[in-house]
């Protein structure tokens, strides 16, 4: 076999180096590359967090959020990928949604690309607007007041048909969705667009049938809803309201006077509360009471506006306490029914 000569030996020594060094700055290069990145999909969100950028934010300000919430190696990475997308955090405001779980690399694509996660609202129930005015503005941006001075504008509850008394009426129960950015009026439209909805045409004239407006049903209906929980019942009851109305007689409706009191808990309301003075005591005022006593839903409307025509006058809880009430189109009935609850009453020994 021929031998290789020293001058190839020495090129495939060199070669074999170049190699080398080639595989070593390959190496080099992707520890660094590993080094970069791996702390972009390693480390995730130990918890959710809404991370909200106001106007005019620094990287600072976010940076504070993020280690607030997520932690300060979190925020530390996340920062670092930020700077190298050259992110102007003063041009990103809004609330972004880091979920548990989402790596940095995610989060940062979610806080700089200016793709805000709206805020869910849930209206069931509310028995107060003031109350419902702080819960719906701890979660957005605007400030309590602006809610509470966009609800007691005449000319902006005037576009849904409600006096500034009615502004309960315009939030339906139901759950709803806006940016944290929306401003307190724009909010307001916003759930307005599900009050039109629910009053289109065929419900307007359903409630104009009876001789009543939007505004009123929404009122009849809040009332419904704190008499009974039970669905079957509901239209029952809207409907003796209605008859009381037509009769000219006061409504004497219990969750009014409770509501004057400002005591839903009461389970036997005495004769001190009957005389309540309030606009919303329906045993001292006649017809409907300025405005709705809670917030109520589209399923209690409907079945108002489709209830059978019935001839009662007068209701009372039923004695088994089921929740369910006797109904009557007689005093002398009625005070049948009210005699066995009152018994049951004291029976159980309920003074309040």
């Amino acid at each position: 076999m021929e031998r290789e000569k020293p001058q190839q030996q020495r090129h495939k020594a060199g070669a074999g180096r170049k190699m080398l060094f080639i595989l070593l700055g390959l190496a080099v290069c992707l520890i660094a590359f590993l080094v970069a990145i791996y702390p972009m999909v390693s480390v995730t969100a130990g918890r959710s967090a809404d991370i909200r950028i106001p106007a005019g934010a620094t990287a600072e300000n976010v940076r504070d959020s993020l280690d607030r919430y997520l932690g300060p190696e979190f925020a530390r990475n996340v920062m670092r990928l930020a700077r190298l997308r050259h992110t102007d955090f003063s041009r990103r405001h809004g609330s972004y949604a880091v979920t548990e779980g989402m790596n940095v690399l995610e989060a940062t694509r979610k806080l700089t690309s200016g793709a805000q996660t709206p805020v869910r609202i849930t209206i069931n129930g509310f028995r107060s607007l003031p109350l419902l005015i702080e819960r719906i503005s701890a979660k957005m941006e605007f400030p309590a007041d602006s809610l509470r001075t966009a609800l007691a504008d005449p000319a902006l509850m005037a576009e849904y048909g409600l006096t500034t008394e009615q502004a309960l009426s315009l939030f339906v129960d139901d759950s709803y969705e806006a940016y944290w950015t929306l401003s307190a009026r724009d909010l307001v439209r916003k759930i307005g667009e599900n009050y039109r909805r629910l009053w289109d045409t065929d419900r307007t004239r359903a409630a104009a049938s009876l001789g009543l407006t939007p505004a009123d049903v929404m009122t009849i209906a809040s009332i419904t809803d704190e008499e009974t929980n039970s669905r079957g019942e509901k239209g029952t009851i809207g409907r003796l309201y209605i008859n009381r109305l037509h009769h000219g007689m006061k409504l004497q409706a219990d969750p009014t006077v409770r509501f004057a009191v400002g005591d839903f808990t009461i389970r036997r309301v005495s004769r001190a509360d009957l005389r309540t003075p309030s606009p919303y005591n329906t045993y001292l005022n006649a017809g409907l009471p300025p405005g709705p006593i809670r917030t109520t839903s589209a399923e209690t409307v409907t079945a108002i506006l489709e209830s059978k025509p019935n001839n009662y006058l007068y209701m009372c809880a039923s004695e088994d306490f089921s929740g369910t009430h006797n109904f009557a189109s007689t005093y002398e009935e009625h005070l049948q029914n009210a005699r066995r609850y009152q018994a049951e009453l004291d029976r159980r020994g309920i003074k309040r």
